[in-house]
């Protein structure tokens, strides 16, 4: 299991270094000079030269990308071009409104994604269950802006149930749920679908096995068999998909959290891009990869703990 952690975590380390080297690179594959799209085509060029210093682009590019890499690994990534204030400082203020959100999100979906799963094993090949089916490919394919249009007009518009933008009353809980419950709804909806399809297909094929077919001979009802004996076993795919999942969330929350005007790392790296200012974007790209490594590498030793077999895969 020590060895597996290990070269899991170096795997992690090197896919880390690469998207920063590669996300450096970009700034100087991006036609045209950083500093001059940043402040426009009136800017002077002392003003141009003011801003490359402050963004350090008048350094060698060896030096440059020493810099960034040293910085990195101390767990500074650089200052905001026109605040001056430390990238890192502004991710933590955010970040925690985005992964409430994308928490939150996978939560409701995991609940409810892994309920169809097993209702749709009980009731299998039953009209229960092709209605099942349809309506988790229908989740699969509807995009989370749509939804939180859509989400938008019904639920604030029409009804007015539920605010439309904002992240709620600082201190007021009640409200601030009250602001979280469509975002999560929009975020989450899509991964209903995923869930249960996996969950379906992973307890059929655990349905097969001695274990079960045991637990059958007992006189045990279906419904004890599947939620109780093998949820147990066919939850491991999950697993791995919920990884993937809240990574893919925290990203889809860009979207979402520009629709709904919520304070997070969507709306400060969509500031930062359209500011230009570089510093910040490359910090929260880096700070969410970071994140989304560990996330992923995590439930992969977790995988690993639970089904020895995967690091024997590994291994070969």
């Amino acid at each position: 299991m020590l060895r597996y952690a290990v070269k899991r975590v170096a795997l992690a380390i090197v896919i880390l270094f690469t998207v920063m080297l590669a996300m450096y690179a970009m700034v100087f594959l991006v036609p045209g000079d950083p500093a001059a799209l940043a402040l426009g085509p009136r800017a002077t060029p002392e003003l141009k030269a003011l801003l490359r210093e402050r963004m350090g682009l008048d350094e060698p590019v060896l030096m440059q990308v020493w810099h960034f890499f040293h910085n990195a690994a101390t767990g500074d990534l650089g200052y905001d071009v026109w605040s001056k204030r430390p990238v890192l400082d502004q991710i933590l203020e955010f970040f925690p409104n985005t992964l409430v959100l994308g928490v939150t999100a996978l939560g409701w979906a995991v609940v409810l994604g892994i309920a169809l799963g097993c209702a749709a094993v009980v009731w299998r090949g039953t009209v229960t269950d092709r209605l099942l089916g349809i309506l988790s490919v229908g989740l699969i394919s509807v995009p989370a802006f749509v939804v939180a249009i859509y989400a938008i007009l019904i639920f604030a518009v029409w009804l007015r149930w539920l605010p439309a933008i904002g992240a709620g009353t600082p201190g007021d809980i009640g409200s601030q749920l009250r602001a979280l419950v469509l975002p999560a709804f929009a975020l989450g909806i899509g991964w209903v679908g995923y869930l249960a399809r996996l969950v379906r297909a992973s307890l059929l094929e655990v349905m097969g096995e001695n274990y079960i077919r045991t637990a059958r001979a007992f006189g045990l009802p279906e419904r004890k068999v599947v939620f109780r004996y093998a949820l147990r076993v066919a939850i491991i795919p999950t697993i791995a998909l919920l990884a993937v999942g809240l990574g893919s969330i925290l990203s889809s929350a860009v979207f979402v959290e520009t629709v709904f005007g919520r304070p997070g790392i969507g709306t400060l790296i969509t500031g930062a891009v359209q500011k230009r200012n570089y510093p910040v974007v490359m910090g929260t790209v880096l700070f969410m990869t970071a994140f989304y490594l560990f996330i992923v590498t995590a439930a992969d030793l977790l995988i690993a703990r639970l089904d020895p077999r995967v690091r024997d895969v590994f291994r070969q």
